[in-house]
């Protein structure tokens, strides 16, 4: 199998930035010879990020020809992965996760306070200022802080109530960068209140 990993790939409308290029070859030179598609991931990340949140076809052909891969590869692993978006999207991609936990907790509210402050009709469309794309996922991994949403690719809001998730989407609109997090105000995952809430039980303390 013959290796492209120091030459850029041709295409039409995409080409990684001399940033970005370094960067494709960094994550390719990490597996053996023969295995660069293995760094396809990296790859796609590297181009949605370059191209505003979405990858074009032009972009994930480009990707496909940088590793030698045939360009249906390529598709198939964008199709297959729900962080991949194969068309424009707002500069806020809040993605509202309603799997059980979530849904449990109260995702359905929290969902339809995004799509209204976001000014946004339904799941997976784009409001008409362009600042606002809100989509449903699976399980982001967060479900001891269930229910929460991811914004873009980097930032988790947790415990939400439908009144700190329309404060989040209320601040990115005023052009704010509110702090992602549990938005109980909790570290981490521990529990609410008591932080010795097992010491409690063992000695009856925290029986009812």
């Amino acid at each position: 199998m013959k290796t492209t990993t120091h030459r850029a790939a041709r295409s039409r409308d995409f080409a990684f930035s001399a940033e970005n290029l370094e960067k494709a070859k960094a994550y390719i030179a990490r597996y053996p010879e023969g295995r660069q598609a293995s760094a396809v991931l990296w790859l796609l990340y590297l181009a949605q990020d370059q191209s505003e949140g979405w990858l074009s076809v032009s972009a994930i052909e480009y990707v496909a020809e940088m590793l030698d891969m045939a360009p249906i590869r390529v598709h198939e692993v964008v199709s297959f992965f729900t962080m991949f978006n194969t068309r424009p999207i707002g500069r806020h991609h809040i993605q509202v996760c309603r799997t059980t936990t979530c849904w449990l907790r109260g995702s359905d509210d929290i969902v339809q306070t995004c799509l209204a402050a976001a000014g946004v009709a339904r799941l997976g469309e784009t409001s008409a200022d362009g600042l606002f794309t809100v989509s449903e996922v699976e399980c982001l991994g967060a479900c001891c802080n269930a229910p929460m949403f991811q914004l873009n690719d980097r930032d988790y809001f947790e415990d939400l109530t439908p009144e700190s998730a329309r404060e989040v989407v209320e601040a990115l609109r005023r052009g704010e960068k509110p702090e992602g997090g549990s938005r109980s105000g909790r570290i981490t995952s521990e529990p609410f209140g008591s932080t010795a809430a097992l010491r409690e039980a063992e000695t009856g303390k925290g029986s009812a």
